[in-house]
């Protein structure tokens, strides 16, 4: 099944399936009953000092997005439960970054659509 990703500040909807925040940090202003989070992966988000270091500055982005992977590649078990997860239930990755396009769930998805091709 496709995983996809979407704000935390967008109203969570039944298509959502389960809804993992995968920021180390709860979002602002974000009320935990409202969010509808399932899961919250902090073991999936980034290091705080990857995050802290990436600050959101686009010519960063590769960077961040080759450091995370090999922050990723430490936390396998995790991976693996979200893979396995993926492949049984409709998965969205919250996250709470104004960038849309450049976040750690969009680093993560690229992640996992990665592994799951090497699966397949």
């Amino acid at each position: 099944m496709p995983i996809r990703i979407k704000r935390v500040y967008d109203p969570p909807q039944a298509a959502d399936g389960c809804r993992i925040l995968v920021d180390r940090i709860w979002p602002r202003g974000v009320k935990k009953e409202e969010a509808k989070v399932t899961q919250w992966a902090k073991d999936l988000a980034p290091s705080d000092q990857l995050r802290r270091w990436y600050g959101h500055d686009p010519e960063r982005w590769d960077e961040f997005r080759q450091r995370y992977f090999r922050e990723l590649e430490t936390r396998q078990e995790a991976v693996d439960n979200l893979l396995a997860r993926a492949a049984s239930e409709e998965l969205t990755l919250l996250f709470a970054a104004r960038d849309e396009r450049q976040n750690n769930a969009v680093a993560l998805l690229e992640y996992l659509q990665q592994r799951q091709g090497q699966r397949g």
